[in-house]
């Protein structure tokens, strides 16, 4: 993606949303969620989060890279398990059951990366319950992915084979689940994002993981890596640093990089100068909104 389109949208980003004629609202990190007669609408904003902190910063298209990638895997996976999607009405939003989450995340490692790697290197050998030997180095495949909690996956589509399709390793990912309003399990907030995910390159792994050299990768981790870099782990006392622009375009041709890598699709920008405008019109169109 063009840098130049990227840098003339750093100030038309969608920070959050204010639809009082949509339902009750609920703002997550990311997300903005409305709820409406047993549909939940959520909005992906260009909002993006660090050590549990949401950043001051956005990042533009962000909100639009996460959605699509999460609706393509929501699709893909569709027959594999059921998820709460029932429409797509907008590049930033997803229209979907209610469900009431389960609390629980359910995190699945397959390499040896980001926190897990930070607590292996300070010398912790039990990650979720299974043990782990000495002399692995960081970013080596683990002898066998560790679920948390444990879990066991049910056969169907090899996620860690669609992407190395793609040319990428899977190295690990979220799934969070809930239940409709009729007690049906299903997955749920979002499967496979820049946000969720870690995905290192095929091309280079072996050779790097042997010279002890960092993976290409593409995930958020570098914003995290960035952050620790400037002193901030989200740690009390610990002030968060602004990110600069020229970082906030970096990390947009990260997230648009991983987009059209996994999916094989061309991002296509939505240049809108208002975006929630734009998206209230596509609510419009929904019939969830009334025309102002």
């Amino acid at each position: 993606m063009d840098a130049q389109i990227i840098d003339r949208h750093l100030d038309q980003t969608l920070r959050r949303t204010e639809f009082d004629d949509l339902g009750e609202r609920v703002q997550g990190k990311v997300r903005d969620n409305y709820r409406q007669d047993g549909r939940r609408i959520l909005i992906t904003t260009d909002r993006i989060s660090a050590f549990d902190h949401v950043l001051a910063q956005t990042i533009p298209f962000k909100g639009q890279v996460l959605n699509q990638t999460a609706a393509y895997f929501f699709k893909a996976t569709a027959d594999l398990v059921p998820n709460h999607v029932l429409s797509v009405p907008d590049p930033n939003v997803t229209v979907a059951r209610e469900c009431t989450p389960i609390p629980v995340e359910f995190v699945v490692r397959g390499y040896l990366a980001g926190h897990a790697w930070r607590e292996y290197e300070r010398g912790v050998r039990t990650l979720c319950g299974q043990d782990l030997p000495d002399g692995l180095r960081r970013s080596e495949k683990l002898p066998t992915p560790i679920p948390t909690p444990t879990t066991k996956a049910e056969e169907g589509h090899d996620h860690s084979e669609m992407a190395a399709e793609q040319g990428l390793l899977l190295v690990d990912t979220k799934y969070e689940f809930g239940r409709t309003q009729e007690g049906d399990l299903v997955l749920i907030d979002e499967v496979h994002t820049p946000d969720s995910s870690r995905y290192y390159y095929q091309d280079g792994y072996q050779e790097r993981l042997r010279r002890g050299e960092p993976q290409r990768q593409l995930s958020k981790e570098f914003v995290r890596e960035w952050l620790m870099d400037h002193g901030f782990q989200g740690k009390e006392g610990q002030e968060m640093p602004d990110l600069p622009d020229a970082f906030r375009t970096k990390v947009t041709k990260r997230y648009v990089e991983l987009y059209e890598t996994v999916t094989g699709a061309s991002f296509d920008p939505e240049l809108h100068p208002d975006p929630e405008e734009r998206i209230h019109a596509a609510l419009v169109d929904e019939s969830l909104v009334a025309p102002s």
